[in-house]
């Protein structure tokens, strides 16, 4: 999986403890038969919604095609256009494109690089629908002044929480600010499949039920569609069985993540690395411990000279990317967006991290700066 001594992830130490459980989770759905939409999707499904405070939740293939089906099922379509981030993975510019809609890129807070909502105003177009609003680095945005601007302008909210499942706004779950939220199952996300597989969470009995015909073909009853737009994204039995086993390991490994932080920032205080800040009132369950970090590309390359791994995420702000130079548009610049894609550094986080290893990976920084 990597050849660093300290990896910027590893799930194999996660997978080594927890072996036996999901080994029998796996032997289980293969015993009973039932491999697509079955008493696993379900289950998962209510456990997910009573984490983040919602009514409802929806399983679906990928984190991905989550995001495309809650902005259709809010209704966002061709000629409207949504509002989002300019500083994500490009997943959350592109589904909103194959929702036949318009990417609208704002710049990000300096601070937290989450898109807030000074930046969302600045941004918006006669045409805006809908605000797609990124968790980035498990980090909440903050959600009670977006939903207050949404709802006076008559937008619809989309949170984009791939990297932020058990985040929270002042004391209050990510994923239950918005008409729906979407996470993502990815093997390198805080809650993991051994595969693809996402969900869509909402308290709209509406959405929710738009969103499983939609899933399905655009279909509610078998071999009669009722909406094109629809796709095959069905999560298996197979991931919502291991799922569930890891999902009981959650809030523990969370705390560990938050543990393990709170270590680095100790261990850089009086580097010239600023650590990406935490959202006031908000709760970091921290996907990735990211940093501002001057001369960064050398930084990477003497971390790995020590054997330490490290991940830039993001490169390449969204309204940059050159398949969607011609399918977007950024009002306002983005000019804090661009600075981060030259200065983010991820280093190595993931629950099962040793403490000691968090102070290798501080002393090489120290090291390098000196």
């Amino acid at each position: 999986m990597t050849s660093f001594r300290i990896p910027a992830f590893d799930l194999r130490r996660q997978h080594g403890e927890l072996a036996g459980p999901l080994a029998e989770a796996a032997a289980e759905v293969l015993r009973s038969g039932q491999m697509i939409l079955g008493p696993r999707v379900e289950a998962l499904e209510r456990a997910v919604a009573r984490l983040c405070g919602t009514a409802f939740a929806v399983g679906v293939a990928n984190g991905t095609d989550g995001l495309y089906l809650a902005l259709r099922a809010v209704g966002v379509g061709p000629g409207d256009d949504v509002v989002t981030t300019s500083f994500s993975f490009v997943a959350t510019a592109t589904s909103i494109v194959r929702a036949g809609a318009r990417p609208v890129f704002a710049d990000v807070d300096p601070r937290t690089l989450n898109v807030g909502p000074e930046q969302i105003e600045a941004a918006l177009t006669p045409a805006t629908r809908a605000v797609v609003v990124v968790h980035l680095y498990g980090n909440p945005a903050p959600m009670g002044p977006i939903v207050e601007l949404a709802r006076r302008r008559g937008l619809r909210v989309v949170e984009d929480m791939a990297q932020a499942i058990g985040a929270s706004y002042e004391g209050r779950p990510v994923g239950s600010f918005g008409d729906a939220a979407v996470i993502s199952f990815y093997p390198t996300k805080n809650l993991g499949g051994c595969g693809d597989g996402g969900m869509v969470v909402t308290s709209s009995a509406d959405v929710a039920e738009r969103v499983r015909m939609l899933r399905n073909s655009g279909q509610r009853r078998r071999y009669v569609c009722e909406d094109a737009w629809g796709i095959n994204s069905r999560l298996d039995e197979l991931q919502a069985a291991l799922l569930w086993v890891k999902l009981q390991h959650l809030e523990r490994w969370t705390r560990r993540r938050r543990e393990l932080a709170h270590r680095y920032v100790e261990r850089l205080v009086g580097l010239p690395v600023e650590p990406v800040a935490e959202t006031r009132g908000g709760r970091s369950v921290y996907h990735q411990f990211t940093v501002r970090a001057p001369r960064r590309d050398e930084l990477v390359r003497h971390l790995a000279e020590q054997g330490i791994g490290s991940t830039v995420y993001y490169p390449v702000p969204l309204h940059r990317q050159p398949g969607l130079e011609s399918v977007s548009l950024v009002p306002a610049g983005a000019p804090q967006a661009e600075r981060a894609a030259g200065e983010v550094l991820s280093l190595p986080m993931f629950p099962e991290l040793a403490p000691e290893e968090v102070d290798e990976v501080a002393a090489a920084i120290r090291a390098f700066y000196r």
